[in-house]
């Protein structure tokens, strides 16, 4: 296997042997040939739509298997064999009805005619002759730049299905992946090909953003700020964790009235602001933050555990039976539910014994997504100008259990007392719990919610650059970033779109980046890795 997709790659380079992150060599092998076929899938999709044909189950077909390729999406060779043998037949359908229209279309690139094995064995060997990877480009510099597009519209894809779930969607969006996982393939690129496409790779994940805002602020309201409590009281109880607000939804209304309630972890946290989720009176507090210790945590919760999208490892196996996953997530003897029926979640939670006891560990606070913010931006404007605030900083990210990401904690605590904190991601969960205190009765660290809140994020920016009469690069903010996977990927796209400069990134630079990739971004976009706090404080003070 070849995997340099995540942040905690083996040795700074790729996991060769075994994926760091839990995955093997015969799911590296299933991922790729996923790809492989959904490339072929591009290619047709895109000639089929010159016949104004469009198949909205299609486009989110793909958006699913792309998605499924993540870090710690779904590991299980079984689902992602299936997978795999859908797509080929999504694929032969598309060339049937191109051909039923009067054209005779043939492609060279051989995912157009990828045929899978009779059996997973087979399918297995067949991913791994792909090396997907190294054949992108015998150009390292090209394949460097192909890869920044493939893990991009991984984290569009991300954002994308869960837009769709609500309804919202763009074609824009899926014509653009075609377009990717098509230019994926073709030869003869040079970087001035390779730039614009990944450019436009941000400019998609901004509108996949603005779609998933759109759903979650449209059935759920907007964030308001709201204290979640950390601790726990006597009752039985369920722990979800992922990004889908609609299994929470859902899992607050299949347990309405049982005498359970229902805990959040990791990036679920924000979810306690909106509006239409609070409202329910068993929807209590946050149990279990930081990444790397989420085995310790998880055991330690009384309760079934509900797993709804990404960025979690494979449960130890002392509780893993009492672990269950959505349809898209999925590890080999993990038990999968329905999405709209958790029944057997709650037969569980019924079972346990939940919390015996009452524990008061404190709160804090969640919610200050964009209209929250923005609805006291005069306040933020006049102390701005009063100087009582001189400095904004956006930090946040993804979180990981590879060392070197105290360095945001520090970062966070050496922050001076006239600065503003913005926070989004699971990468606050290193110093959330910070007391910064207050500029004005405006608390210095803000959370902004999970990782596609980035869209908020930007429009709190862009909303106090045109109070300034100024552009982006000009405010006082600062942006010193986290990343693990892919999300993060096409969320810094977004922000080179916009042309935002000077973004401090770490813990460490993505292995996938070449020497002469890097140089063209810190030439063009003054991309820094992070050094120290301390150091880095200073140089960003002293500009």
């Amino acid at each position: 296997m070849f995997c340099n997709q995540c942040e905690q790659t083996a040795k700074g380079f790729a996991c060769e042997l075994a994926g760091v992150c839990g995955k093997n060599e015969e799911v590296a092998a299933l991922q790729d040939a996923l790809i492989h076929a959904l490339q072929g899938i591009a290619f047709y999709a895109k000639e089929w739509q010159k016949h104004g044909i469009v198949d909205s189950q299609l486009d989110v077909f793909v958006l699913k298997g792309i998605f499924t390729t993540l870090t710690n999406v779904d590991f299980d060779p079984a689902r992602l064999s299936a997978m795999v043998r859908e797509a080929v037949r999504w694929r032969d359908q598309l060339k049937a009805s191109i051909r039923q229209h009067g054209a005779m279309v043939e492609f060279k690139h051989a995912s157009t005619t990828f045929e899978p094995a009779s059996d997973d064995a087979g399918l297995v060997e067949q991913g791994r002759a792909l090396q997907l990877i190294q054949s992108l480009d015998a150009n390292e510099d090209i394949r460097s730049m192909k890869q920044i597009l493939l893990y991009g519209i991984k984290g569009i894809s991300a954002y994308a299905e869960h837009a769709a779930k609500f309804g919202e969607t763009d074609p824009v969006v899926t014509q653009f992946i075609y377009d990717a996982l098509v230019a994926l393939g073709t030869d003869g690129l040079g970087i001035e090909d390779c730039v614009p496409v990944a450019l436009k790779a941000g400019e998609v994940n901004l509108r996949a953003m603005e779609l998933l805002d759109a759903g979650n602020t449209g059935r759920y309201g907007h964030p308001v700020p709201t204290a979640v409590q950390l601790g726990h009281r006597k009752n039985k109880c369920i722990l979800i964790t992922g990004h889908d607000l609609i299994n929470l939804e859902t899992l607050l209304r299949q347990t309405e009235g049982k005498g359970i309630d229902v805990y959040t972890h990791g990036e679920m946290l924000p979810c306690h602001a909106y509006p239409e989720l609070k409202k329910y009176p068993h929807f209590y507090g946050h149990f279990g933050t930081a990444w790397q210790n989420q085995r310790i945590e998880f055991g330690a919760f009384p309760g079934p555990i509900l797993f709804t999208t990404n960025c979690i490892q494979k449960p130890a196996p002392h509780y893993a039976d009492r672990v269950f996953t959505t349809n898209l997530v999925g590890w080999p003897g993990i038990k999968h539910v329905e999405e709209n029926d958790f029944s057997s979640v709650v037969e569980m939670a019924l079972q346990m014994d939940g919390f015996t006891d009452d524990s008061d560990k404190g709160t804090v606070t969640t919610g200050f997504a964009r209209n929250a913010v923005l609805g006291v931006a005069d306040k933020v404007i006049d102390a701005v100008k009063a100087g009582a605030i001189k400095h904004f900083f956006l930090v946040g990210g993804c979180d990981g259990a590879k060392s070197g990401r105290d360095y945001y904690t520090q970062f966070v605590k050496q922050t001076p007392k006239d600065s503003i904190v913005l926070t989004l991601a699971c990468g606050k969960f290193r110093f959330f719990k910070e007391d910064l205190g207050d500029i004005g009765g405006i608390p210095r660290l803000l959370d902004i919610g999970q990782c596609n809140d980035a869209y908020s994020a930007i429009q709190i920016a862009v909303a106090l650059s045109k109070a300034f009469d100024c552009g982006v690069n000009d405010l006082p903010l600062s942006m010193v970033l986290s990343w693990y996977e892919q999300k993060a990927v096409s969320i810094l796209l977004t922000l080179l779109y916009l042309g935002i400069k000077n973004i401090r990134l770490g813990p460490s630079l993505p292995a996938f980046i070449t020497p002469n990739v890097l140089n063209f971004l810190i030439e063009t976009y003054n991309i820094q890795p992070i050094t120290t706090p301390e150091a880095d404080l200073e140089a960003i003070l002293s500009e």
